[in-house]
């Protein structure tokens, strides 16, 4: 179901074509064939993708995504072009409307973590730009049941962040065990994902330590409601200065949002007893804790890794934007921008979220 005169036949896509070298933009790539779609699929137009570090991780090789060619990016907004035959309509789901394409592309719906809301675990699981191709692309092919309904008075480029890492920030601080008033510290806070967090958790209720490094960051984070900074790069030690900060014991959590491995070391040394360690940060593959497992033990903490969110954590996510509770710091970038935007990423020197605008 479609109207096929509108639908080209090529595309602009930026493809991964092989492992650990620049993504190549072609301009002519071709579109999936409406006619193509299996039950339950549809052919969304993007209007913006968001550049997500992830994205770079698998660029780089290092997840184990499927063979390039391989289309990256896994969180975009756009509207529904074509429905696959046999596929019936519903409100919000039909030709026109705008949806957004998240991580989690398609999984079963009927496992156990399926049901519990883990879809992004899901044995049968497809993830966009990893295992499928994804969202660097004017046009995705994605499941009709799990594309999110983007709320009407939200622009496109205030929700693309929240298909990854808006969900994924705030599914993090469903799981750090802090009620209001609690502190919790955001290592790569002035990053994309780092700056969605410390809106949430104000948002929360929370008291937000913020860690990253340069003034512009410092700013940055500051104004999105942190109430305390710290340069990692000017402490000379990282433990004592987050410790001093929180009441002189530590804070109730940590939310670590940066890649870099020693961050997590940092934390557990650094939480209050109780507190909870929520990984999100993703660091390279040979990164190993080196905290002695007695003091995970002696304070009796938790460590809990969390990745994206559901359906459900994705609604709610984009709730708080639409009350303007939660606003993404966006870079509008081009198609062609997609191999300066990862060095930028690579050497810490992007603010905010790079989105790209088709």
């Amino acid at each position: 179901m479609s109207n096929l005169s509108t639908i080209p036949t090529t595309q602009r896509a930026a493809v991964i074509i092989a492992f650990g070298v620049p993504v190549q933009v072609y301009t002519e790539h071709p579109v999936p064939a409406p006619g193509a779609l299996k039950p339950g699929q549809c052919l969304v137009r993007m209007d913006v993708s968001g550049v997500c570090h992830s994205d770079l991780h698998i660029q780089k090789g290092e997840w184990g995504s499927r063979t390039p060619p391989l289309i990256g990016g896994h969180e975009g907004i756009g509207s529904i072009v074509a429905l696959a035959q046999g596929t019936v309509p519903t409100p919000g789901f039909d030709l026109g409307s705008r949806v957004g394409v998240k991580w989690s592309a398609e999984a079963c719906g009927r496992c156990e973590l399926c049901r519990r809301g883990y879809e992004s675990l899901c044995n049968a699981r497809l993830l966009s730009g990893h295992t499928t191709d994804g969202t660097f692309s004017e046009y995705v092919v994605a499941s009709v049941n799990h594309v999110v309904p983007i709320p009407d008075g939200v622009s496109s480029e205030a929700a693309v962040a929240v298909m990854c890492a808006g969900t994924t920030v705030y599914r993090g601080l469903k799981e750090s065990n802090t009620k209001v008033g609690d502190w919790i510290v955001i290592p790569g806070a002035g990053g994309g994902l780092g700056h969605l967090a410390i809106q949430y958790a104000v948002a929360k209720g929370l008291r937000v330590l913020a860690i990253d490094t340069g003034d512009e960051k410092r700013a940055a984070c500051l104004a999105l409601g942190a109430e305390k900074w710290l340069d990692f790069k000017e402490s000379t030690s990282i433990v004592k200065d987050v410790v001093a900060a929180c009441d002189g014991i530590g804070p109730h959590a940590a939310l670590v949002t940066s890649p870099i491995g020693r961050a997590y070391d940092e934390a557990i040394m650094y939480l209050r007893p109780t507190g909870t360690l929520v990984g999100i940060g993703m660091p390279s593959t040979s990164f190993n804790l080196q905290t002695p497992f007695a003091v995970i033990v002696a304070k009796c903490l938790h460590i809990v890794g969390s990745v994206l969110g559901s359906l459900q954590d994705a609604v709610e996510a984009l709730d708080l934007v639409a009350r303007q509770k939660v606003a993404a710091q966006c870079q509008l970038r081009k198609l062609e921008d997609i191999n300066e935007i990862f060095e930028e990423m690579e050497s810490g020197r992007l603010v905010g979220r790079a989105v790209i605008k088709f």
